[in-house]
């Protein structure tokens, strides 16, 4: 199974990820966002329904995803592309839409101000 972690991390955090990367260590798939807020204001409760409905599944066109989710395709495009500005999701030659892993996780730390 492909995972990818969606995480809260620091840009120093991604940086120093990315170094060790190009020295050849082994990373994780993972798409980082600055703050907890971010994440959220991108990962709506809308778009986690279809990036769960994508999962896994290939490439699919948006009137696909739109059917099997249940929503208009105008409303499902504008999320398609907020997804694809993120970093969520893959667009192919075809004009289709890829979510290329299996499994989410979520991953950050709530600390006391």
């Amino acid at each position: 199974m492909k995972t990818v972690t969606l995480e809260v991390a620091s840009r120093e955090e991604v940086t120093r990820r990315a170094l060790e990367a190009l020295r050849g260590k082994k990373q994780r798939a993972r798409i980082s966002f600055a703050t907890p807020e971010l994440l959220w204001k991108v990962l709506t409760a809308k778009r986690w329904e279809l990036l769960k409905a994508m999962a896994g599944q290939g490439p699919v066109t948006i009137r696909e995803v739109a059917r099997r989710i249940g929503r208009d395709v105008k409303a499902v495009h504008g999320d398609v592309h907020a997804l694809i500005d993120a970093g969520l999701l893959d667009k192919t030659e075809r004009n289709q839409v890829v979510f290329p892993f299996d499994v989410i996780r979520v991953e950050f730390t709530l600390r006391a101000a």
